[in-house]
């Protein structure tokens, strides 16, 4: 079959042409745009996803460091249990002795607890206390004095303890 083609179909193919081109251009132009979108996705998240594995490899680390301490702070805690224990037991022998154990104050900050005073200047002597560092025991705040001792026993009509210095409780006094 001939067709005999007009030149006003010829100008509407070619304009149709152009249009189709023209198109053709702008559908490129947006699959460019996408493409170049998507590309910037795919590296933002790539980064993401290595930050993040930084990230928790560094949590990691950190964990492993923590569990460390945890085990021995928990050794210490159990340590200082035992000692608080052994101190409570050697309180509570005082206090059917009639004595008292006493308190080593180091500018009112609590120090060491020793059977006697002396024990107490002794060891303090170890630690090259000078004698005349020692404050007497006076209406001073402790933490105005450089070494002071605090003798003190257990209370059972508070549950606890008090300074020898302060008289015992009677039971019926005090806040309710």
């Amino acid at each position: 079959m001939i067709r005999i083609v007009t030149a006003g179909r010829l100008r509407r193919l070619e304009q149709t042409a152009g249009q189709a081109r023209a198109r053709a251009r702008e559908v490129q132009g947006q699959a460019d745009a996408a493409w170049v979108r998507h590309l910037r996705v795919v590296r933002e998240l790539t980064d993401r996803a290595e930050s993040g594995e930084s990230d928790a490899a560094i949590l990691r680390e950190l964990v492993a460091e923590f569990e460390v301490a945890l085990g021995k702070a928990e050794s210490a805690a159990e340590v200082l249990r035992e000692r608080v224990r052994l101190l409570e037991v050697e309180l509570e022998a005082a206090r059917r002795a009639g004595r008292s154990l006493v308190l080593l104050l180091h500018w009112g900050e609590p120090h060491s607890i020793h059977r006697s005073a002396q024990v107490a200047y002794a060891y303090a002597a170890t630690r090259g206390v000078p004698v005349n560092t020692w404050g007497p025991s006076s209406d001073r705040p402790a933490s105005e004095v450089n070494w002071r001792l605090v003798p003190f026993t257990r209370d059972e009509a508070v549950r606890g303890l008090r300074s020898v210095a302060v008289p015992a409780s009677q039971g019926g006094e005090g806040a309710a």
